[in-house]
């Protein structure tokens, strides 16, 4: 098992790697994203399959449900482990991996708020010769990617577990980024969104839970710190 400076660091490597990587190579409404969207527009400019039921449905509605049912019940563990010695164990556990599941779709949803980039449906126009994109659009409000941010949230499990339960760990992280990726990919086939928002959104929830990792250490000493001197304040009192 690797040591939490080991892990840190790999996270540190994974983190720089993936920022190059956006950056130089997945720039929002660049050459990738316009070759992967291509596919679900027609000659006019239109994403035909804006309103399929299973995209539009099944998957942005019924899938996202489920996932937020998943959370409201690690949620309801969370409150009960402080009731029931059989979750006592476990109360830090549930408690971390859903308020900071909670701060990363929060986090996505207020940069997405106050965004600039336009969701691709709202940036063809129709032309003599079909269609044309519209780059200059402002105040889009659809970058980076809202809805897998609901599946991408999950990997916190990953970070929850990693140190004790390495196999919950690595299958919340699958399971994480199966569902992002299929939640970012389905809308990308409405039109929703560029792929550049999906993997902005992954990035985002990476960085917030490796700041987590940083910053749970200062807590602990900051709690022990204090702890010890109340104790040694109640002892003096008790003399």
């Amino acid at each position: 098992m690797q040591s939490q400076k080991q892990f840190i660091l790999n996270q540190s490597i994974i983190l720089l790697l993936g920022f190059l990587l956006l950056q130089f190579f997945f720039p929002i409404a660049g050459t990738i994203d316009m070759i992967l969207i291509s596919p679900w527009i027609t000659s006019s400019g239109i994403f035909y399959l804006k309103d399929n039921w299973y995209l539009a449905e099944l998957s942005h509605h019924y899938l996202k449900n489920i996932i937020i049912l998943f959370y409201a019940i690690i949620f309801f563990l969370w409150i009960a482990s402080f009731r029931f010695s059989l979750l006592k164990k476990q109360c830090v556990n549930f408690g971390y991996f859903f308020f900071v599941s909670m701060i990363c779709t929060i986090t996505i949803g207020i940069f997405k708020a106050h965004s600039a980039h336009a969701c691709p449906w709202n940036m063809t126009l129709p032309s003599s010769q079909g269609f044309i994109w519209n780059f200059s659009l402002i105040n889009g409000h659809c970058f980076p990617g809202g809805h897998a941010s609901s599946g991408f949230a999950l990997i916190t499990g990953y970070f929850v577990y990693h140190k004790k339960f390495p196999k919950y760990a690595y299958f919340s992280l699958i399971i994480g980024l199966i569902l992002g990726f299929i939640m970012g990919w389905t809308q990308m086939m409405r039109g929703a969104h560029f792929l550049s928002h999906n993997l902005w959104t992954l990035w985002i929830i990476l960085f917030i839970n490796y700041i987590v990792i940083l910053i749970i250490p200062k807590f602990n000493v900051l709690i022990k710190y204090y702890s010890s001197r109340s104790n040694k304040t109640s002892n003096i009192n008790s003399r």
